[in-house]
Parts: structure tokens; sequence; C-alpha cells
């Protein structure tokens, strides 16, 4: 009587792992994935150059640029020579750089797995790749000729004053891609919130305006090269531009010797300011 008493006193007890083992568990069959990140299209990119831009064996591609207002007129007299001007070009060099991952999955996982493993990862690694790209993107738009700094909060002023500074050199306010505190400032302020000001009731019932004087707004997640308390006004046709060597590109291939598939995810990619004056950066504390 005792040994059984001690033996039911065992199994009962949370403290060991054998109590535990008792309680039957069911794993879930569907996998819950990661959340998608919020990063800036490509559409924003003032040009992009494809594999087939580079030719053959070329390895990087040079971009020549018009200096602007070097070409002047001037008043002549009558009779007098007029005064000879050319305009003025610069040229910059834009090598992709080569980005990816290797992949590699035991026989015995693939077949045992819920899901097929080997799939979903390079799925992942596929959305890794934009994401680094969205990083790349943030950096050359970090070549801003101008920054705004705001206090605590980011305000009306702070934007029209990034808006101006890209009208004083002849460019247009075209996109403004914000993080995620900047985004909580636009929603702090009555001019956007509020419909009889707005003349919309879109942040009320979105949590978010889609377009702000003019300019597209992109949130941008802090997880893929965004400073939270950053933004960006840019104009689209001159803020930067992307260069792909290589597309995303997946090489599947065994591995018998040690029973295993694998892939290897990879893209040859860069991301290169044009005009630093058709980007204004805002800033926040």
């Amino acid at each position: 009587m005792v040994e059984f008493q001690h033996i039911k006193e065992y199994l009962s007890t949370a403290l060991g792992t054998e109590g535990s083992l008792l309680i039957p568990k069911k794993i879930m069959d569907t996998l819950i994935a990661e959340t998608e990140k919020a990063l800036i299209p490509r559409s924003e990119a003032a040009m992009y150059l494809g594999p087939s831009s580079f030719g053959i064996g070329a390895s990087s591609i040079d971009v020549d640029l018009e200096t602007p207002d070097s070409l002047q007129v001037r008043q002549t007299g009558e009779g007098a020579e007029f005064v000879m001007d050319a305009p003025a070009y610069t040229t910059f060099n834009i090598k992709p750089a080569k980005y990816g991952v290797a992949i590699r999955i035991t026989r015995e996982m693939l077949e045992d797995a819920k899901w097929n493993l080997l799939q979903r990862t390079v799925k992942l690694s596929g959305k890794r790749l934009a994401e680094n790209e969205n990083s790349l993107i943030i950096t050359a738009l970090d070549s801003a000729a101008n920054t705004v700094s705001g206090g605590a909060a980011v305000s009306i002023a702070n934007v029209t004053r990034a808006m101006q500074h890209l009208e004083d050199a002849d460019y247009a306010a075209t996109t403004f891609a914000v993080g995620s505190e900047v985004v909580n400032d636009l929603r702090n302020i009555d001019t956007f919130a509020e419909v009889d000001k707005s003349g919309s009731n879109e942040m009320l019932a979105k949590g978010f305006v889609g377009v702000i004087y003019g300019m597209k707004v992109f949130r941008v997640s802090t997880n893929a090269g965004m400073t939270t308390t950053s933004a960006y006004v840019f104009d689209r046709d001159f803020g930067y531009m992307i260069v792909e060597k290589r597309p995303v590109t997946i090489e599947n291939f065994d591995l018998p010797l040690i029973d295993s598939s694998a892939a290897v995810v990879s893209q040859r990619l860069a991301v290169k300011n044009i005009r630093s004056a058709a980007v204004a950066k805002i800033t926040s504390s």
C-alpha cells in the first residue's frame, strides 16, 4: 500500500517530465507563417536595369548625368560675338553585389516533416532578399542632399519643408516613405485625422492616409532597414535606381553523400542614388 501511494504521488506531480508525458498532445498540422513586412515597391524607383541591360561580359554599368544649369545663355550686343558655352556631364559606375543563402535539409526531415521544409525555406529566403533590397534602397535614400530635423514628433511644417527642399532644386515631391514612429506622429495630427479639416475619413477608417500633399505614402517596416523615427520625401523620377544583374535565382541540388537535399537562393543587385537633391530626409527624436 505504501509503495502504491508513492508511485501515485510521483506520477501526479508537475515537477517531473514523466507527469507531463502522460497527457496526450496534438501538434497542429498548419504552420503559422511570419507576417509580411511593409516595403517600398519597385514602382518608386526612377530606373530599373535588368540582366539584359548589361550585354555580354559586363559586370557593371556606367551611368551618365547631365549637370543641372551647366549651360547658360547670355545677352549679346549688336555685332558682338556670342559667348561659347556647353553643358557639363558627370558619370558614376554601379556594380551589383551578390547576396544569397544556402539551404541544406536531410532526407529524413523531408520525409518526416508535416510540410515541405525545403520549399518553405526557399520561400522565406526570397522574402529575405526582398527585405535586403529594401535596406539597400534606404541606404541610397540616406544620400539625401537635405535633412529636416524635427522635434519629438514630425510635424506638418517638417513635411512641407522637405517638399520645399525638392522644389527649390526643381524636383517634385512624389513619394513619402515613413517609419512606424513617424506614422504614429501623422496619426496624431488633427489635420489628417479630422474629417472637417482633411475632407476625408481615411485616417479614421484605415488608420493611414495613402496620399499627403499629392505624395504617395508608404509605411516601411523597421525590420527591413528603415529607422522608425525617419522619413524620406523624394522624386520618383530622380531618386534612385535599381540594377539587377541576376534576379532572384533558385538552384536545387542533391547531396547524396550526406543524404540531403539542398538549394542556393541568390541575387546580384545594387541600388544607387541618382540625384541627391531629389531626396530630403526627415528625422525626429
